[in-house]
């Protein structure tokens, strides 16, 4: 059985709805993972924003709004009117839930519970229309076997556990439908998985059940090998190894976020990257085979901060890192790039949140000194140390470019350069016509 996802815009309106019910319908059964229609999930965040604010007139406008639109969505999803009744039940029975949270204390755990609200209603609507067309489908409430433990990460052993159980309640579906991103906590409570959303629910599913194939529907044809909103004539990628896919997804590549796929890695199950605009394109495939000796593609990673701590303490000295490190820790702020040399260690960081704070307690051990508006240029392949050249035909692509730090040797698969925030168009078009023209 396969595992295919798709996303917002893929059940944008009634007629790409319409348009998946028919890519699905291929007589092969296989379990659908859902997101909410695109734009909903923003819509509902808004929704939640009033509320916390004690407005409910202004949330309440929002709801009706977002209610009407729905229900003219389901005026042009369905042909009967056995259905379109049944739609508009469905319709109010949601928002008759979101309503419900529109009271004075507003929390956190209702917040969570309204955003659900969006991917209920696609897979409702998704199911709908495919009984209608008279396809065998059925539900696959995510919220009855999709849950995280304590430390919020997934629970593989109930997920596993939960899921059997629904899919042996209806054994006779071809398709089931299921929600994306929402999943219950450990205490039983509506919350969502946060990384990587409706993709990491698909890796899940199909670890759970040792799925033939994960398939990621969005709107663009697979990975490609450079950013096309910088680099003409880019190139979709037809293979990568999990780890190159993970590397441009943490540096860059909007398409997959970079762990949603360790599930599928650890089960060995490969995924692959379709466009719902393009189904016969053949996308990418990630799996752990990789194409050995070739470079694939390149990455950028905006708005990064380095960091500069030079100190004669650290000299021959042991314990020294380890401080450094500690205060990053401490502010939980993640470290994107590292470079050391006797006297002095260079770091990147995303996260400026606490920069204030890490720089105070950094200038206790040193001299610090801070470049912003930086850009982590991430290149990606088989870079293993024994490849000779292929580290040389990236730098040298990067001749006519300020290159702050250099960081290489960390894995086998990428390289990546600091620069300029402003220099990131001129680097990206370089790399692709040294690496790929």
């Amino acid at each position: 059985m396969k595992v295919l996802k798709f996303g917002g815009t893929s059940v944008g309106s009634a007629q790409r709805m319409k348009d998946v019910a028919q890519l699905i319908n291929d007589g092969e059964r296989k379990i659908v993972v859902l997101s909410a229609m695109s734009g909903t999930t923003n819509t509902l965040v808004e929704i939640s924003e009033y509320l916390y604010r004690k407005n409910t007139e202004g949330a309440n406008d929002i709801i009706n709004r977002l209610e009407g639109k729905y229900r003219r969505h389901v005026d042009e999803l369905y042909a009967t009117q056995e259905f379109k009744q049944k739609g508009l039940e469905l319709i109010k029975a949601n928002f008759d839930e979101i309503r419900s949270h529109a009271k004075d204390f507003f929390t956190l755990f209702d917040e969570k519970a309204v955003l659900a609200q969006g991917e209920l209603i696609s897979t409702g609507m998704v199911n709908l229309y495919l009984q209608e067309c008279g396809v065998n489908s059925a539900m696959l409430p995510a919220l009855e076997y999709m849950r995280t433990d304590k430390n919020a990460e997934p629970d593989a052993a109930y997920i596993r556990e939960k899921l059997r159980e629904q899919l042996d309640q209806q054994p006779n579906a071809e398709i089931y439908i299921t929600q994306g991103y929402i999943c219950r906590n450990a205490y039983g409570e509506i919350d969502n998985l946060q990384r990587g959303g409706s993709d990491y629910t698909a890796s899940l599913i199909g670890a759970a059940i040792k799925a033939e194939e994960i398939q990621i529907w969005t709107d663009i044809d697979g990975m490609h090998n450079n950013d096309p909103r910088f680099v003409e004539n880019t190139q979709p990628v037809r293979n990568l190894h999990f780890e190159e896919a993970a590397e441009l997804a943490y540096f860059g590549a909007k398409i997959l976020h970079p762990t949603c796929i360790q599930p599928a890695k650890f089960a060995n199950i490969p995924v692959r990257l379709l466009n719902t605009m393009d189904p016969k394109a053949p996308g990418t495939l990630i799996s752990n085979e990789t194409e050995l000796h070739k470079i694939k593609a390149v990455a950028a990673k905006d708005n990064i901060t380095a960091i500069k701590i030079k100190s004669g303490r650290m000299l021959l000295a042991y314990g020294f890192l380890r401080k450094v490190f500690e205060i990053f820790e401490s502010f939980h702020t993640s470290i994107d790039m590292i470079c050391t040399s006797e006297v002095g260690v260079s770091v990147t960081i995303d996260n400026t949140r606490h920069l204030n704070d890490i720089l105070d307690e950094l200038r206790k051990f040193g001299t610090v000194t801070v470049d912003e508006d930086m850009c982590i240029i991430c290149v990606v392949g088989d870079l293993d140390w024994e490849n000779v050249g292929f580290e040389t035909k990236a730098l040298d692509a990067m001749r006519e470019v300020p290159v702050r730090m250099i960081s290489y040797g960390g894995s086998n698969y990428n390289i990546s350069f600091l620069v300029r925030q402003s220099d990131k168009k001129r680097a990206l078009q370089a790399l692709s016509k040294e690496l790929f023209s």
